[in-house]
């Protein structure tokens, strides 16, 4: 249940699985394990549906008329054209959430197996520091 409940947090909120893992007693490889699979699980699927899901949105959009750019749409925009997938890659953890890296980078037009290969070292690099930090952080607050 542990196990399940780690991975299963980290497919929606990705600070999730850090803090759970370490709030139930989990070792750092099987957090960041856990943590790594959740949020590759979400990417793989948003990746995989994400074209026909952007064409289906897009076409809402119009019949609802509702504008296109936003002040949130705009600054991820400066954000993907000043660093690309790799700026969108590594605030995706902290940020946005695995599901909204993905479509952002899909509704950007980036290949899929871009958006997995860059969202897979960041899953690696913030899975790392943020199990690091929880376990710490838990450490101190425990004694």
């Amino acid at each position: 249940m542990k196990l399940a409940t780690v991975f299963l947090l980290s497919t929606i909120k990705f600070l999730g699985g850090p803090l759970a893992g370490s709030k139930m007693g989990l070792g750092f490889w099987p957090t960041l394990g856990l943590t790594v699979a959740g949020m590759m699980t979400s990417v793989f699927i948003i990746s995989g549906v994400g074209r026909t899901w952007v064409l289906h949105r897009q076409q809402q959009r119009r019949l609802r008329r509702v504008p296109v750019f936003s002040r949130r749409s705009r600054n991820i925009i400066k954000v993907f054209k000043r660093f690309g997938m790799g700026g969108i890659a590594f605030l995706t953890p902290v940020l946005l959430s695995p599901i909204g890296g993905t479509v952002i980078a899909t509704l950007l037009g980036v290949p899929r197996q871009r958006i997995l290969l860059h969202m897979l070292w960041s899953a690696v690099l913030w899975g790392g520091v943020l199990t690091l930090a929880s376990a710490r952080i838990g450490h101190m607050l425990h004694h």
